[in-house]
């Protein structure tokens, strides 16, 4: 049998030198395909909110660099790029938006006396609801688009705004 592979870059030729070619089995050979393969599409947004806690709907933007990515099967990483804020995955309903800010606020109380507030900060809530909510999804990209489920939408929850942060959207796949 012969095998002829084309170094498409630095880390297909990495894996490869790591690789006794005597030894190359399916599992490599599968590594080396999805290497290969794999594209990324990358954009960045900034988020300047009026309210210190506010949440944002996010889907049809991250909608939209899923789109423009071109990749058709994959992930979407949607990441806050900040200490402060999260990124969750839930319905867009407004009762739901009042349940999570009460239970946030009952978990995380933006008044009570954090440790961190002796660093001169007044954001130790903010801190640990990002913590709770998490910064970052990972959705299913699938024929070009965002596999979400019924009522799934994708929101930006700022805990210490009226200043300027970022976020990452990052699509992966073929």
């Amino acid at each position: 049998m012969v095998c002829c592979v084309v170094f498409a870059n630095q880390r297909l030729y990495k894996l490869l030198s790591k690789t006794k070619f005597g030894m190359l089995n399916l599992k490599n050979v599968v590594v080396l395909l999805i290497i290969l393969v794999m594209k990324s599409y990358t954009e960045y947004f900034w988020f300047n909110t009026g309210k210190r806690v506010e949440y944002i709907r996010i889907t049809d933007t991250v909608r939209e660099v899923v789109k423009k990515s071109g990749i058709k099967e994959g992930f979407v990483l949607v990441s806050a790029m900040h200490i402060t804020a999260g990124v969750f995955v839930n319905d867009n309903e407004s009762g739901f938006m009042t349940d999570l800010s009460e239970m946030l606020e009952k978990l995380a109380p933006m008044d009570a006396p954090y440790h961190h507030h002796h660093t001169g900060e007044d954001n130790g809530y903010a801190h640990l609801r990002s913590i709770l909510v998490h910064h970052q999804v990972i959705v299913p990209v699938t024929n070009g688009d965002l596999d979400l489920g019924p009522w799934q939408e994708i929101f930006y929850a700022e805990f210490d705004g009226q200043r300027r942060k970022r976020m990452i959207v990052k699509v992966i796949g073929e």
